[in-house]
């Protein structure tokens, strides 16, 4: 009969020979070439990134790194999945963003759970909003738009890329801080919605800087606040929106990289480095500032503890407004 010593001490040398097979693995790790899925269409923002970040640390990790893209399902869960159910080795992983990631979970029912079956491995880029109205508005600060939006309840109308967006949560997460009351127009992507913004059709939207910035410098819009935690270069006297006594609407639309939960924490880590490393080159930030983006080096527990928290706002702010997935 074995003794409870004799389980107890078997038990540890089972878990210290795994201990030692996973830190092998992961020291040799990668030995061939690594998918990279992007669930969104070639061309577009996220798989241009992807495209950065695998010439970006293809050399660091001595293997090839091939973006393959699967666009398709409401926020790219298609892609998703794809990397949700592969095998927890590091040669299929996902490079997504905050909106599919965090607010796309609240709106459609998903056969994975992106908190549960992802592990994050690292934050590649993000970039704020710039809260923009058309200068026809009596609006020169936040404050002066909430006292105005609160004075006249239902006639701003603001524009967002689409339903479930993010500039289209944050335009509710402003009325819900704010107690002020705007009328929602969603467009099928940015473009139609700033020539509306210019004409005057809708008067306040949220979106990044690449989109913005041309029409703010030539005077077409007037920027109230940028949605990250510090000033931007390009608009120096623009306040944040915690400077305008708002930090409830500090935001980032970031891109990151995720493997399927169950990876190894040391190919996790070795991922995380040559990502970190990789995006330091000076071409690669030459190329992402390019984009109207910065990069952003965090830990995987950093950005696993952001992706909950982020998830968790998202999910209040849809329940509150009762947003309906399309």
């Amino acid at each position: 009969m074995i003794s409870h010593r004799t389980a107890i001490a078997a038990m540890l040398a089972a878990l210290s020979f795994l201990g030692a097979g996973i830190a092998a693995t992961a020291q040799s790790y990668p030995t061939h070439p690594i998918r990279l899925m992007v669930p969104f269409p070639p061309g577009g923002p996220t798989d241009v990134v992807a495209r950065i970040v695998a010439n970006s640390i293809s050399p660091i990790l001595g293997q090839s790194v091939v973006v393959e893209s699967r666009p398709g399902g409401a926020g790219g869960t298609v892609g998703g999945k794809i990397v949700a159910s592969a095998d927890p080795d590091g040669y299929t992983l996902l490079i997504s963003q905050a909106g599919a990631l965090t607010i796309t979970p609240s709106l459609y029912k998903l056969d994975y759970d992106p908190l549960k079956d992802f592990a994050p491995v690292a934050i590649i880029v993000q970039s704020p909003h710039i809260l923009t109205v058309n200068p026809e508005l009596p609006a020169h600060s936040l404050a002066e738009f909430i006292a105005y939006a609160r004075a006249n309840p239902g006639k701003i109308n603001f524009a967002s890329p689409g339903i479930g967006t993010q500039p289209h949560l944050l335009g509710e997460l402003l009325q819900i801080v704010g107690n002020i009351k705007l009328v929602h127009v969603p467009y099928r992507g940015s473009a139609p919605a700033i020539i509306d913004l210019l004409a005057g059709q809708v008067q306040m939207m949220f979106d990044s800087p690449s989109v913005m910035l041309p029409h703010i410098e030539a005077g077409q819009l007037r920027a109230l606040a940028v949605t990250s935690e510090s000033r931007i270069a390009q608009i120096p006297d623009v306040p944040t929106v915690g400077e305008a006594g708002y930090p409830q609407l500090v935001t980032t639309f970031w891109t990151g990289l995720l493997a399927p939960a169950g990876t190894p924490q040391p190919i996790i880590q070795k991922l995380n480095a040559a990502i970190n490393d990789g995006l330091k080159a000076p071409d690669v930030q030459a190329s992402v500032h390019k984009l109207g983006v910065d990069t952003k080096a965090v830990t995987p527990q950093e950005f696993s503890a952001f992706m909950a928290a982020e998830t968790h706002k998202w999910a209040q702010v849809v329940a509150q407004a009762g947003i309906k997935g399309e």
